[in-house]
């Protein structure tokens, strides 16, 4: 089985205590609560906690910790209240307490440069840039530790790196591909999906449920839709939800997803055409081209280029020798339309996929 990226599996989880009034308690939003699951549970290997300004440096300039491991996204908890170093700091959301951090240090960064590094851009109107823009305060760093799991009725689809890499193994899978995904599955997808399996003995479905920009899929439409899916046709497939938000950080992030992917124990993950994108923000094959600096990345991406759909053909081909009036190209936009006026989207997905999203009266976030 591969190792975790850093080497080793980083798990902070304690049994709960009891805060008392003279606690100091941080309330926290659903996004925040995320990465803190994500740290404690491993999700997030080798980080132990929220970064420090050195870490956010090294990070924001190398896209490396400052131990040498690759790594590309600020994970930063913005914080209001000068909170002294050493203390510990109980978080609560909604109503519960959820864990704590032992404050290492409270600092200052400008965002604009946080913005720029990561999204290449600081236009307010990226979602990402909007949302560091907006974080109030300083940042805390410090290690994190968890007292609970999460219950918000997705439970059943959540499995932490190590139930995963247990599942792998009890499915005899050595060679295991990752896929990320914000949207329920049409034929596009599984051609990339069943491609893959190929050269591969399973497949792990790990799509992100979190903070979306509108247009994504439902949380609740992609689960049932994938799990229609792998029921009739990806029998080597595993679901399994990454509770994170999307960053749209485009290259940076393809990097990232693969790292997540790598501690989850899959040995390749799959990079399609402007991976994490957003808007015009990043060149088509940026995400592809990024991963020419970290050949010590220890998971292997598939890359994926152009594809579409043959009338002639009848199938998803990545070329074929037919004219361009047989090829339906592969369109987010279209396929939302389609949706919404309760139509098919040129056939472009499984029946049992279909018949689930029209179900819904929007099926969109």
């Amino acid at each position: 089985m591969i190792e975790a990226h850093g080497g080793r599996l980083v798990e902070r989880c304690a049994c709960k205590r009891e805060v008392g009034s003279k606690d100091k308690v941080l309330e926290i939003d659903s996004d925040t609560f995320s990465e803190i699951v994500n740290i404690s549970h491993g999700v997030f290997s080798p980080l132990s906690g929220f970064m420090n300004s050195d870490a956010l440096e090294s990070v924001l300039s190398k896209m490396r910790l400052p131990d040498g491991n690759a790594w590309t996204m600020p994970i930063v908890l913005p914080v209001q209240e000068k909170y002294e170093r050493g203390e510990r700091v109980f978080f609560r959301h909604e109503g519960r307490d959820i864990g704590f951090i032992d404050i290492d240090e409270i600092f200052d960064f400008d965002r604009n440069d946080i913005a720029k590094k990561t999204f290449g851009t600081a236009d307010p109107a990226h979602p990402g840039v909007s949302e560091i823009m907006k974080k109030p305060g300083c940042f805390a760093g410090g290690k994190v530790t968890t007292f609970t799991e999460v219950d918000d009725g997705f439970s059943k689809y959540y499995l932490s790196p190590r139930k995963t890499r247990e599942k792998f193994r009890e499915k005899g899978w050595d060679r295991i591909v990752g896929f990320q995904t914000r949207n329920a599955p049409h034929l596009g997808h599984e051609y990339v999906q069943r491609t893959a399996l190929e050269s591969a003995d399973g497949l792990f479905i790990n799509p992100v449920f979190g903070k979306k920009k509108p247009g994504d899929f439902k949380d609740e439409v992609i689960v049932r839709t994938y799990d229609a899916l792998i029921k009739n046709y990806l029998p080597n497939a595993l679901l399994g939800i990454l509770r994170t938000k999307m960053r749209y950080a485009g290259p940076r992030e393809a990097v990232f997803h693969a790292i997540i992917r790598k501690n989850f124990g899959c040995t390749h993950f799959i990079v399609g055409r402007d991976h994490a994108g957003v808007g015009k923000y990043y060149e088509p094959y940026a995400a592809h081209e990024i991963f020419s600096e970290f050949p010590d990345l220890g998971i292997t991406p598939l890359f994926f280029r152009a594809f579409f759909y043959c009338s002639k053909c009848g199938k998803v081909v990545g070329g074929c020798s037919h004219g361009s009036e047989f090829h339906r190209h592969f369109s987010g936009t279209r396929i939302r339309e389609k949706i919404l006026a309760k139509e098919n989207p040129d056939d472009m997905m499984r029946p049992e996929v279909l018949e689930i999203i029209l179900e819904e009266e929007n099926p969109f976030v």
